[in-house]
């Protein structure tokens, strides 16, 4: 199951035309913006519309995969969610499919590619692997046009006077480059004050996480005049809109915030567009991107990042109400070498019986704290024997779960059928979809309104499963900062591991009793969420 096997398998399916696959959803071909003959961005319904949001009636069911706490190598998260809609479309349903765009940071790394795999890929992964329709790199630009904008309002001491040792705004590379997180700037020639900065992943970025967040085209601009870059010398916010600079950040990004419409090898529409990532960032897709497919198509399946810990607690508890989408089901991705890990390595002949208490977790609290009915979807790799994976399926099934082995890596949509039926089974009992009904009735981890203390309290304690929340100093300066400039019942976006429950990614299974730390925060006016740092989580 390497990388070339799946290029391998890629390149032997000729993909359709993009046009045929756009057809599909009903979207006519004088709204996509063709880049060459596979992938297209979809345009407004009219060229005189502003917002690039056609009109969302949210007729769509949503499903959202997420997954148990991974290994390094990943558990095969996005295959699942390209098979199981494969398996949708075979099963007579009109589907689409929603998935974030891969950073060039792990394609390059440890995980690889994140176009799925095998038989449930996306095409054209080349593309959508590397430079894809240029999104991240869009993402980038615009991100260091506000920071050279930034530190030439600095330089020149133009009124409102930024203050260069209280400037957070830093600068982005779509790449894990490790001798730039920490870099010192202003060494050369006429070049202004020297200080310390940094540089953080595109994926980290606030302008992704913004481009992911806005509704439409006049939301994005205005969630970009709202990014803060540091204090002034009265101590009040300065943002990117009081150094005039939102404008020509949306120009920047005036083609990215059009969803990109490619297909899986089996001709599903897929629509890619944003790439947080979810254990520094939020990890889901555009609210755009939902909202386009729920409109087009009676099914979307949707993923969020890592386990459901992260992505589907931020997705919840932060995504949904933002954008007002709201899944009817989700699937929970496990593998029978994520729990043998969690439970102790393959040295432990218990193992993958300990290691079940991580995947029981993620579907308890999907069920209990958010109410949103969870499937498990043992995703079966050639190692797996039939024994393992029974044993899986029955545990899962004794403490009332639905369960299903997904063959979709060698299989396609055929070997997802079985998990299908299970996701249409709670689909089938769903009158009008969740982003249909009154947001008052959602259920959440955090409710919205919290302070960031008991927003971030609530997460650890009723997600997490930790007793309390031990904040660094630095981390409490902040929030008493934050109340002071008013803003300090923003939701909260949690970076930690992906690994663990915890802050600690040694602490496998489900663990309890434990302190969860902070060590500090920050703001991202333009999302509209803090941001809190759980241990040693790093942001490149």
């Amino acid at each position: 199951m390497k990388y070339q096997n799946d290029l391998s398998i890629a390149q032997s399916v000729t993909p359709r035309e993009i046009t045929s696959i756009a057809q599909k959803l009903g979207v006519p071909e004088d709204r996509l913006y063709k880049i060459g003959p596979h992938m297209a961005k979809i345009l407004p319904e009219s060229s005189g519309e502003k917002s690039n949001t056609p009109r969302s009636k949210g007729k769509g069911k949503l499903v959202l995969v997420t997954a148990m706490n991974p290994t390094k190598a990943g558990e095969g998260k996005t295959t699942v969610t390209v098979g199981l809609g494969d398996a949708l479309a075979m099963l007579g349903k009109n589907v689409a499919i929603t998935l974030r765009e891969p950073s060039m940071g792990p394609v390059f790394g440890i995980k690889g590619g994140a176009a799925g795999g095998g038989w449930s890929q996306v095409v054209p992964m080349e593309d959508l692997n590397l430079h894809f329709t240029g999104d991240i790199h869009a993402v980038t630009s615009a991100h260091n046009l506000l920071t050279a904008l930034a530190d030439n309002h600095l330089y020149r001491r133009l009124e409102p006077r930024l203050l260069g040792d209280k400037m957070t705004w830093h600068r982005v590379l779509d790449m894990n480059d490790r001798a730039l997180r920490s870099v010192v700037l202003g060494a050369g020639n006429d070049s202004g004050a020297i200080r310390l900065s940094g540089f953080s992943i595109t994926a980290a970025s606030e302008v992704m996480a913004i481009l992911c967040l806005a509704k439409d085209g006049q939301d994005l601009k205005e969630r970009l005049g709202n990014i803060i870059l540091g204090t002034g010398e009265k101590g009040q916010l300065i943002r990117a809109r009081d150094i005039g600079a939102q404008g020509a950040l949306a120009v920047v990004l005036h083609k990215a915030q059009y969803p990109n419409l490619v297909q899986t090898l089996a001709g599903t529409p897929v629509l890619v567009h944003g790439g947080p990532f979810a254990n520094i960032a939020h990890g889901t897709n555009s609210i755009i991107a939902d909202k386009i497919a729920m409109d087009l198509a009676d099914v979307v399946v949707t993923e969020a990042g890592f386990g459901a810990d992260l992505g589907a607690q931020k997705f919840l508890d932060l995504v949904g109400p933002m954008g007002n989408v709201r899944p009817d089901a989700t699937v929970v991705v496990t593998t029978v070498r994520a729990l043998k890990h969690h439970g102790g390595g393959e040295q432990d002949p218990e193992c993958l019986k300990k290691g079940m208490a991580n995947i029981l977790g993620h579907l308890e609290n999907l069920r209990t704290v958010y109410h949103v009915e969870p499937v498990a979807a043992v995703n079966r790799f050639p190692q797996d024997t039939e024994d393992e994976l029974d044993f899986v399926v029955k545990a899962i099934r004794d403490h009332g779960y639905k369960a299903q082995v997904a063959q979709v890596w060698a299989e396609g949509g055929k070997g997802g059928q079985d998990l299908a039926r299970e996701i249409l089974s709670i689909l089938d009992e769903v009158d009008q979809p969740a982003s249909t009904t009154d947001p008052a009735a959602w259920h959440h981890g955090a409710k919205p309104g919290l302070t960031i203390r008991e927003s971030i309290e609530a997460i650890a304690t009723r997600v997490y499963g930790a007793d309390s929340v031990q904040f660094a100093s630095t981390a409490l300066t902040k929030m008493k900062k934050f109340a002071d400039q008013g803003i300090d019942r923003l939701p909260v976006c949690i970076a930690k591991t992906q690994y663990s429950f915890s802050a600690d990614p040694n602490l496998l299974g489900r663990p309890r009793g434990f302190e969860f730390p902070v060590r500090d925060l920050s703001v991202s006016g333009g999302a509209g969420f803090v941001v809190a740092y759980g241990g040693d989580i790093m942001t490149m």
